[in-house]
């Protein structure tokens, strides 16, 4: 038997002003776009912004369904629109917010599993790391790579 460990750095800061100037524009437009967001169910709104290499922001929301689970999460609706529009241009990084209620929660708010897939695929197309800004009010942190968040995905089945 081999014992393995999983560790995950990731930087942690206690506020918006301590980010670099694109990470802030990229958690602002995250903020922003929550008010659009459709979770009459929840009450959990979701924002995301993702840069591109190209220079463009492509933000998105969560949208509930009452025939759950038909609604999609917000990373995974800015990441497939994205990639819709920009085939094959890399995705550098993506910000992620959440609200209840109105009010941004004051820890970040992590993927689910099924987002973190999306952006390891995302991340893979291009073999470069994708930086993942996790946002709350209280305090933000930063994971340098989509694969960290990941780290025994579904892939190479080979």
């Amino acid at each position: 038997m081999t014992k393995r460990q999983i560790i995950i750095e990731f930087n942690e800061f206690q506020s918006i002003a301590e980010l670099s100037d694109a990470d802030q524009e990229l958690v602002i437009q995250a903020r922003d776009i929550l008010s659009n967001a459709y979770a009459p169910y929840s009450g959990f709104s979701v924002g995301a912004a993702v840069l591109l290499a190209n220079g463009e922001i492509i933000t998105g929301n969560n949208q509930e369904n009452a025939a759950y689970p038909s609604g999609i999460c917000a990373e995974r609706t800015a990441i497939y629109y994205a990639n819709a529009q920009f085939p094959g241009v890399e995705v550098k990084a993506i910000a992620i917010t959440a609200s209840v209620n109105g009010k941004i929660i004051n820890q970040p708010a992590y993927p689910c599993g099924a987002c973190r897939q999306v952006l390891l695929e995302a991340r893979n197309r291009t073999g470069k790391p994708m930086k993942v800004i996790l946002a709350g009010r209280e305090k933000i942190e930063i994971v340098s790579d989509a694969r960290d968040l990941l780290p025994m995905p579904f892939e190479n089945l080979d």
